[in-house]
């Protein structure tokens, strides 16, 4: 690979700072020199004052090697080095910083559910909890069950909802009317909701009026559908309304009528991004307790139907799991967190591969397979 060279006024200093491809030694070793100054400064600090805190340490540290990284750097490069550097050390440590508390958590899960999933296994993954007891121990229960539950409870609100906010989010995108503006009000409303609101109103409307035989996967299907619809709204409206609006333009300018302007060349162009909007709905929706707990009543044993009966679900058994007596409940708790998170990671693992069997970057000419003949003609 070879690098152009920009051409530089002799005697001038260059108008940004050259990023080199490969790490040198000497901006390491002023790195790592900031790292021990900052430290060994704010240790003494810390000493003399007698102030103590791993926390605060930590944060006085990384202010103070911020500041003497930014002076060495200006010192010795110039203003312009040290703005880059500064923001490249400040864009890695807040990467760093995300991602470190992320790999904990599922390190933790998998470190406490690993060991109950893999005992006897695949046993846990192919039993129920219709054997459980208080002294049951941890190899005699399992959480098909749940898996079932929460695969089809979530699958159910995908299907009612994907169609309708990529539908709605089309709209939006397209129109600026003031009914286009009153619904996305609400939408925006929608999003900050809380999820034990959408469980009370499919509580209300579908559960109440039926009794015993309300509770069922097809309602907590509906109330995730009502905390999933938001969500997959305005990030598909994000990714249509960036769709080049020369592509719409060339159809219109083939013939295509609105519809077929939409489904052949819109969304096709926009498909990784609106299968990152399903993404983040199923997201959203994966882990939640609440609406399950008003809804889906909890089921021990394996319910295949989800239009009828009461069904178990992940979080919900996590959660009736973590107030039983016993270390073994809590164990069990762990092995269904463990679970939980390997089913959200292989549904994102399928959509991703879902998204990418085509790309939506195809020819026009194959977007706009009819043929040209006057707008009117066919709208």
């Amino acid at each position: 690979m070879t690098t152009q060279v920009m051409p530089t006024v002799s005697g001038l200093a260059p108008d940004r700072p050259q990023r080199r491809q490969v790490v040198s030694l000497p901006p390491v070793l002023e790195a790592g020199g900031s790292v021990l100054a900052g430290f060994a400064l704010v240790w003494l600090v810390f000493a003399i004052a007698g102030i103590h805190g791993p926390f605060g340490f930590a944060l006085c540290c990384m202010g103070a090697f911020f500041v003497l990284y930014t002076l060495l750097s200006w010192r010795l490069h110039g203003i312009l080095v040290a703005k880059d550097r500064l923001a490249t050390v400040a864009i890695w440590t807040g990467a760093f910083s995300a991602f470190v508390p992320l790999v904990w958590v599922i390190g933790y899960v998998i470190l406490q559910g690993g060991a109950v999933v893999l005992a006897h296994f695949p046993h846990f993954l192919t039993a129920d909890f219709s054997g459980y007891t208080g002294t049951a121990p941890v190899t005699a229960v399992g959480s098909f069950a749940a898996i079932v539950g929460s695969v089809e409870q979530v699958g159910l609100a995908t299907i009612f909802t994907v169609p309708l906010g990529i539908l709605a989010a089309t709209y939006l995108a397209s129109n600026r009317n003031t009914f286009a503006l009153v619904v996305g009000s609400v939408v925006d409303a929608m999003v900050g909701m809380p999820a034990i609101i959408a469980g009370l109103f499919v509580y209300y409307l579908w559960v109440l009026p039926q009794k015993t035989n309300g509770q069922s996967g097809v309602a907590c299907a509906f109330a995730l559908s009502v905390i999933m619809l938001p969500i997959v709204i305005r990030a598909a409206q994000e990714v249509i309304s960036i769709v080049p609006p020369a592509l719409t333009e060339a159809s219109y300018a083939l013939g295509g009528p609105r519809w077929r302007t939409l489904l052949r060349v819109v969304l096709p162009t926009a498909r990784v991004g609106l299968v990152t909007a399903t993404i983040l709905g199923i997201a959203r929706v994966a882990g939640e307790t609440a609406p399950v707990l008003l809804v889906g009543g909890g089921n021990p044993k394996t319910n295949w139907n989800p239009f009828s009966g009461i069904q178990d679900d992940l979080p919900l058994r996590i959660y009736q799991m973590i107030f039983q007596p016993g270390v073994n409940a809590t164990r069990d708790a762990w092995g269904v967190s463990f679970v939980l998170v390997l089913v959200i990671f292989v549904l994102f693992a399928l959509a991703r591969l879902i998204g990418k069997r085509s790309s939506g970057a195809r020819r026009l000419s194959q977007l706009l397979p009819f043929q040209r003949r006057p707008f009117a003609a066919e709208d």
